[in-house]
C-alpha cells in the first residue's frame, strides 16, 4: 500500500468542476503530511489537463471516454487503484461520485465514506469528518485499515489551493472498454429562463419554508420593493412553484449577489455551494440549527411571513 492520495476529477463542456480543484488542494495537503504524492486522475482526451496543483496528473485517453460513461470510469479507476494501491481516493459527492463511490468500494474492498466535509492526518492515519441530516449532525471517523474511498461535498475546501500547472501524463486505458453495457444517450441542459439570476445584484430566495405556491407572490412583492429578483432552492423548483432558471445550487446556478435574502431555506450543502459567495447573506428560518446560519452574516429565527410583511410595510 502506498500513501498516495488519488483525486478523480470531473468536467463538463471542457471545464473542470470547482470540487475537482478543491479535492486536489486537500489531497496535496494530505500527501505532504504523509510524505507521499497527490495524483489527479482525468478520464478523457480533448481537454487541457495541465491545470491542477497535484504532484502528478494522469490523463487516460480512449475514444469511449469522449462522453461520461459510469461503467467505463469505474473499470478504469478500479484498475488504477489495484495497480497503485493509494491510501485514499477522493471523488466529489456529485452525480458522478454517486455513480462511482459505492461501486469502487465493493470492487476494491476500500471502505466508503460519503458526505465528507473534512479530512486530516493523525499519526499516519486519516481522520474524516462526515455530515448527516443536512449538516445538523457531524461525525469524525477513523478509517480502519488505512484505505478509503471518500466522497467529498462540494464547497468543503479551497478552490485556489488546487489550481496549478502540473503536466499531465497521458496513458491508454489500463483495461479493455469493449462490450460496455451502458452508453450515453443524451445530455439535457436547463433551458434558458426569463431572467439570468447569476447577473442579479440582489436576490430574494425562497425554500421549502415558503409553504406553497400561493405564497410565492409575497416573495415577489418583497423582491420588487427591494429591487431584487426571486430565486429558490431545489425543493421549490421540484414542486414546480418556480421555473428551473430560478434554482440556486449545485444542480442549478451559482450566484454571487451583493444581497442574498434567504426565506425558509435550511441550507443543504448543494444549495450552499451555489450562494455562499454572496457579499451579504441574510437568513430567515424558524429552525435555529439550520445549517444556513453557519454562512449567514445576519439571521433571524422568526416567522418568514411576519417578517416579509413588516419589511414591505417599512419599504
Amino acid at each position: 500500500m502506498s500513501n498516495d492520495i488519488f483525486v478523480v476529477t470531473e468536467y463538463l463542456d471542457g471545464k473542470f468542476s470547482d470540487v475537482s480543484f478543491e479535492m486536489v488542494g486537500k489531497a496535496r495537503e494530505l500527501a505532504a503530511s504523509l510524505n507521499s504524492q497527490s495524483v489527479a486522475i482525468v478520464l478523457g482526451g480533448g481537454i487541457n489537463a495541465d491545470v491542477f496543483a497535484a504532484d502528478s496528473t494522469i490523463q487516460v485517453e480512449d475514444p469511449v471516454l469522449s462522453t461520461y460513461n459510469p461503467e467505463a470510469y469505474a473499470k478504469i479507476i478500479e484498475a488504477l487503484i489495484q495497480e497503485k494501491s493509494p491510501k485514499a481516493v477522493l471523488l466529489g459527492w456529485t452525480a458522478v461520485g454517486m455513480d462511482l463511490a459505492a461501486w469502487l468500494s465493493i470492487r476494491t474492498g476500500y471502505p466508503c465514506v460519503a458526505y465528507v466535509r473534512g479530512v486530516s492526518e493523525k499519526d499516519g492515519e486519516l481522520v474524516v469528518t462526515s455530515q448527516a441530516y443536512s449538516g445538523k449532525m457531524v461525525a469524525d471517523l477513523s478509517i480502519a485499515g488505512g484505505h478509503a474511498i471518500l466522497a467529498v461535498l462540494a464547497g468543503s475546501f479551497s478552490v485556489e489551493a488546487g489550481e496549478g500547472d502540473s503536466r499531465a501524463e497521458k496513458i491508454a486505458s489500463p483495461v479493455s472498454l469493449d462490450g460496455l453495457k451502458t452508453k450515453m444517450l443524451e445530455i439535457v441542459k436547463p433551458a434558458a429562463g426569463d431572467v439570468d439570476i447569476t447577473a442579479q445584484p440582489k436576490l430574494v430566495s425562497v425554500g421549502r419554508g415558503i409553504g406553497g405556491k400561493e405564497n410565492i407572490e409575497l416573495a415577489k412583492e418583497l423582491a420588487t420593493a427591494l429591487g431584487a429578483v426571486v430565486s429558490a432552492s431545489r425543493p421549490v423548483i421540484d414542486a414546480r412553484w418556480l421555473p428551473t432558471s430560478r434554482q440556486v445550487g449545485k444542480s442549478g446556478r451559482k450566484v454571487k449577489p451583493k444581497l442574498y435574502l434567504a426565506l425558509g431555506i435550511s441550507g443543504a450543502p448543494e444549495h450552499l455551494e451555489g450562494m455562499k459567495g454572496a457579499e451579504l447573506i441574510v437568513a430567515i428560518n424558524t429552525d435555529k440549527k439550520a445549517p444556513i446560519f453557519n454562512y449567514a452574516h445576519y439571521g433571524a429565527t422568526v416567522d418568514l411571513f411576519e417578517l416579509a410583511e413588516a419589511m414591505l410595510e417599512l419599504l
